[in-house]
């Protein structure tokens, strides 16, 4: 080979070797400019609760806790506050099954000032053992008093959740159960953190009013994370559900609250998500006062404050209006939340709800309610991401999913105008399942309920308040609406024995 030759290949390989490092950056970053003076940061790692360790679980949940509230080598904790307040900013870590997000915010006047801070509680953290403790504490405290006794509808949730992902990754709650966190140390969080907090495990997102400089100015001090690999995808297979399985918890309250649910074989990236989207927006769209079961449990009968469906996993449901972002999962579950109802109304709402869910499944949407729960939908998903915030959070989701531009929201708004009402009903008849489920109870009486369940009781119910005859007559079917329950799949668990 002749000099020129020589030299032409090795610039060619010099050139390679630049725009693959170029494409692999630009892979593993989302940008999103606007003319507001905010800057939103997001770095997405691809860590979660699947990667705890089994004994450990939990172990996710505080290290990003450590991250939160653990300072960094040189400031403390309330060191970190005192100057974050100032300039009206913060950032957290947020840990989910899949993933963690590390999140922050600041007025573009106050960026350079607010960089140093949020970089360094990532790139040196305090591990202090007296945070750990702290956050360890926190975190026992809500697993064996305030999620056991301040919220009953979360409680329903998280067992929903355990019970329908056992055995898999997904299988515990973030927070792990109060026996994996008593055996985590602080150099398991070390060693978590140096792990799976590195340089080659996160996309980083930058949102609103923003130059090019400060983008590679952050990818360059995150080059400052630990060495280490791109973590690897986990399988998830929750194993189907047969039958109607009842999990009772016994607890003294006022109202019982109501979860049942299965694992849905069913991604976003897949087409036939959208008819089904259509399908349980009319069933039950969250905190829609419109949706079929709000409209029977709640506005005819007044039982309860809401009642809705999900075909994606949906935590925090109690505090969020539109759907979460960044709580993506490789294997999701349909959902029904029925918020709580009079504990002598418990078995009546159970019919009630699956009566409706069954009617569903048996006659499919009509061309009435298919049509005009299309076009509410095509408006309302334009509420889903109001900020730019949002917006970066539903941009990572994109990538998870493997969602090319213009992404989910664009294209559910575009599948809501074109999917026909035949597609809805053979996704409806596909994916939806009432005889097959798992339902979680929190109630009193747990004893008499599953006697009830299993005999199939008749279920009367009396109002305070004068109803319709539609309504007395339809109640009358519902009273004596057969459940096929087997004694087999009734438990009943203790309450203080949830999570120990």
């Amino acid at each position: 080979m002749n000099r020129s030759g020589f030299i032409f290949a090795l610039f060619f390989v010099i050139f390679s070797s630049v725009m693959n490092l170029y494409a692999q950056d630009k892979d593993r970053t989302v940008l999103l400019k606007t003319e507001e003076p905010v800057v939103y940061f997001k770095i997405w790692f691809n860590v979660g609760s699947k990667d705890d360790p089994k004994g450990k679980e939990g172990l996710a949940y505080l290290t990003a806790s450590m991250l939160n509230e653990g300072g960094t080598s040189k400031l403390t904790y309330s060191e970190i506050i005192n100057r974050l307040y100032p300039l009206a900013a913060g950032y957290y870590a947020s840990v989910s099954k899949e993933n963690t997000v590390y999140n922050g915010a600041v007025h573009a006047d106050n960026l350079n000032e607010y960089l140093e801070l949020f970089t360094q509680q990532l790139l040196d953290p305090g591990f202090r053992d007296e945070d750990f403790q702290r956050v360890k504490e926190e975190a026992t405290t809500y697993l064996s008093t305030s999620l056991r006794y301040s919220n009953d509808e979360e409680l329903g949730k998280a067992v929903l959740y355990n019970e329908v992902y056992k055995g898999t990754p997904y299988g515990h709650i973030a927070a792990g159960t109060v026996s994996s966190l008593n055996s985590i140390t602080l150099q398991d969080v070390k060693e978590f953190y140096r792990r799976y907090f590195n340089r080659n495990n996160f996309i980083l997102a930058v949102g609103g009013g923003f130059n090019d400089d400060l983008v590679k100015t952050l990818w360059n001090s995150l080059a400052g994370l630990p060495e280490g690999n791109e973590n690897p995808a986990k399988e998830v297979s929750p194993a189907p559900v047969k039958g109607l399985n009842i999990v009772i918890v016994e607890k003294k309250s006022n109202a019982t609250a109501i979860s049942m649910g299965y694992p849905l074989d069913l991604l976003r990236s897949n087409d036939e998500w959208y008819p089904l989207a259509l399908a349980n927006s009319w069933l039950g769209e969250h905190r829609n006062s419109s949706s079929h079961l709000y409209q029977v449990i709640r506005e005819a009968r007044g039982l309860n404050y809401g009642d809705y469906s999900y075909i994606e996993y949906y935590p925090n449901g109690g505090r969020l209006s539109k759907p979460p972002v960044n709580v993506p999962l490789r294997k999701h579950m349909f959902e029904i939340w029925i918020r709580p109802v009079p504990n002598e109304t418990k078995h009546f709402t159970l019919r009630a709800t699956i009566r409706e869910f069954t009617k569903l499944v048996k006659n499919g949407l009509s061309e009435a309610d298919f049509d005009i729960t299309g076009k509410f939908l095509q408006k309302y998903v334009l509420h889903y991401a109001p900020n730019t915030e949002t917006r970066l959070g539903y941009a990572l989701d994109d990538k998870f999913y493997g969602m090319a531009e213009p992404g989910h929201l664009s294209k559910f708004r575009s599948k809501m105008g074109k999917v026909t009402r035949d597609e809805v009903n053979k996704a409806i008849s596909k994916y939806f399942n009432p005889e097959n489920m798992i339902i979680v109870m929190i109630t009193p009486d747990a004893e008499k309920l599953k006697n009830d369940l299993i005999n199939n009781s008749a279920s009367p119910i009396e109002y305070q308040t004068p109803k319709p005859e539609t309504v007395l007559n339809e109640d009358k079917e519902i009273m004596n609406f057969k459940l096929e329950i087997k004694p087999e799949n009734v438990k009943i668990v203790q309450l203080e024995e949830l999570f120990k």
